[in-house]
């Protein structure tokens, strides 16, 4: 059974950034083969890993709704050759874009299959790392699977701690967690403010660790470079590391 790591947080806090570093660390501590899992609505992680993206799950779940299947093609089949046909590979590890949200209309025949094959598809790795936006709700439909790892990216300011606060009171509520869930406070400027630190732990929220600024990684942002081709030696890599040596088993 496949270990499962979701991200989520507030947008600009870094959390796509840091889902790159992790699926970075997973391949080179050779815990691999890992799939990715875009969920998040302005999916860019394919920007981070270097990839590019010619198709989405959102795509075929679409095509299903409106009734392009090939004629002669169960709609198992169908869903199942387009689910193969989404996936990015990679030395490593494999991408899987999720795609736009869902649109007017019911999908609920489009997720049943969509969800069986997720999980199928799973299996076959033994790490997976979900890109998640800010409400798990997305993750919800999507799997059956608990998450073992529920990694909430925060910057210091006090409305990414309380959205990381509510992220993971959400989360408890849709019962989705089955293991941990630990907080990053990234893109930090120096020792966290104590405020924040109480903030979190009258939450009851483990604090993994702290990723400081760093220069090398705004630029790469800002000329478009994968974040994942950052020398492991760079501090933010290295913090990032380090936390995540703590939290994945």
């Amino acid at each position: 059974m496949s270990y499962s790591i979701a991200l989520a947080g507030k947008g600009g806090t870094g959390k796509t950034t840091v889902a790159g570093l992790l699926v970075k660390y997973l391949v080179e501590k050779h815990k691999t083969p890992v799939l990715a899992v875009d969920a998040d609505a302005n999916a860019n992680l394919n920007e981070v890993l270097g990839l590019r993206v010619r198709d989405t799950v959102g795509n075929a779940r679409e095509d299903m709704k409106k009734g392009r299947v090939p004629e002669g093609m169960t709609k198992d089949v169908f869903m199942s050759m387009r689910l193969e046909e989404a996936i990015a590979e990679e030395d490593g590890y494999d991408l899987l874009v999720m795609g736009q949200p869902e649109g007017a209309g019911c999908y609920c025949a489009a997720n049943s299959i969509l969800t069986g094959f997720l999980e199928k598809l799973s299996v076959n790795y033994p790490y997976v790392v979900m890109d998640n936006e800010a409400g798990m709700e997305h993750i919800s439909r999507l799997t059956t699977r608990n998450v073992d790892v529920l990694l909430l990216v925060t910057d210091a300011s006090r409305r990414g701690i309380q959205a990381a606060v509510r992220i993971n009171e959400l989360a408890k509520d849709l019962n989705i967690v089955a293991g941990k869930c630990c907080l990053i406070m990234n893109q930090a400027k120096g020792e966290p403010d104590p405020g924040a630190l109480e903030i979190i732990r009258d939450a009851g929220i483990q604090l993994a660790g702290v990723i400081q600024e760093d220069e090398t990684v705004y630029e790469y942002d800002l000329k478009g470079k994968p974040t994942v081709t950052i020398p492991e030696d760079n501090p933010a890599v290295r913090a990032a590391f380090e936390i995540f040596e703590k939290i994945i088993d």
